[in-house]
């Protein structure tokens, strides 16, 4: 089990059009993998190409392509309203979707497996920052529970066919997300893209105010999704959770997933003063208290990966301005 990685890998990123699979795939190709020169191939198809819900579709694509190397990045994603309205979507789907990926890999010998999990999947009152052990300890967030349940459903389907069938499939936490190719649509945006959406429309029509959700008071931690990239390719690179050295939880037993985030956070109300200022638009900013803020506080642990000898690199404020610059040159007038 844990084979190592090399240049003659053929990766396949399932979800390659969005933002973390383009990032994955930039990033790929920045440390040299997919140079065909080596034999090595980044297979990136499109949902047209591959319908991941369909199990016979994915069962035929394995077929043909034969990838050595699968990071699952597909999901269904959405923020508050999205998984309010549609809490059957965001459970059936993505568990659709992990299930026929996570069997079909394991069937087909695939080398190593990724499965990207979310925070999401950590209780609402959970202790802060949040350890990998406070998984499955107490209630979840309302709002975005059935979202949650299918994630912690792929971890343990990972995790149970490692134990069982010696399975070479690891997973990662990563916390909330931001950066090129991030979604921007009102109805399914996460807070971040919602923020930036806001404050660069206000000044691009000259508005008078913005309205922003809840109260402001809550706490997230915000990762940009290089950060990420660049984590899921050291770990395949880098992590063996069988090894002696590998993290473990507190009870001394291997473990098969990671939080991966930055370690920090930030009051969504100074957040959108930062976004305000890097659009540089003063404007008034209204909280809409009926509105939920959804869980209080979440940030993540990341002492683990942090052992593996992994840290973030973007600054939250370079990251934001990058991605600020990507909004206005790419979607503001197309929105």
């Amino acid at each position: 089990m844990n084979k190592e990685i090399t240049y003659d890998e053929k990766f396949f990123i399932a979800g390659s059009t969005g933002m973390v699979g383009s990032s994955i795939i930039r990033n790929l190709k920045e440390k040299g993998y997919g140079d065909k020169d080596h034999g090595g191939e980044i297979l990136a198809p499109s949902r047209n190409e591959l319908n991941l819900l369909d199990l016979h579709q994915v069962k035929d694509w394995f077929e043909l392509h034969k990838p050595s190397v699968v990071i699952l990045a597909a999901a269904k994603v959405g923020g508050i309203i999205a998984n309010s309205t549609y809490p059957f979507d965001f459970i059936f789907e993505n568990m659709k979707i992990q299930n026929n990926v996570i069997e079909t890999a394991w069937l087909n010998d695939v080398k190593r497996f990724v499965f990207l999990g979310s925070s999401c999947i950590y209780p609402k009152f959970a202790k802060q920052p949040i350890t990998e052990e406070s998984l499955l300890t107490g209630e979840l967030e309302s709002t975005n529970e059935p979202y949650a349940i299918a994630k912690i459903s792929g971890i343990k389907l990972c995790e149970s066919l490692r134990k069982q069938y010696g399975f070479d499939a690891i997973s990662l936490m990563p916390t909330n997300l931001y950066g090129p190719k991030d979604n921007y649509n009102d109805k399914n945006s996460h807070v971040m893209a919602s923020l930036i959406k806001k404050f660069c429309e206000a000044k691009f029509y000259k508005l008078p105010k913005v309205t922003c959700w809840g109260s402001g008071k809550p706490e997230r931690e915000f990762m940009h999704v290089d950060d990420l990239a660049e984590a899921i390719i050291f770990c395949l690179e880098k992590w063996n959770p069988d090894k002696s050295n590998a993290p473990r939880n507190n009870s001394g037993n291997p473990i098969n997933f990671l939080n991966v985030g930055t370690g920090k956070d930030i009051s969504i109300s100074n957040l959108a003063e930062i976004i305000s200022e890097i659009v540089n638009y003063d404007i008034e900013i209204v909280w809409d208290r009926t509105k939920p803020d959804g869980t209080p506080k979440k940030q993540l642990n990341i002492e683990k990966i942090k052992s593996l000898g992994w840290t973030p690199k973007i600054d939250l404020i370079y990251g934001i301005e990058k991605t600020v610059l990507d909004f206005q040159n790419n979607y503001l007038k197309k929105i």
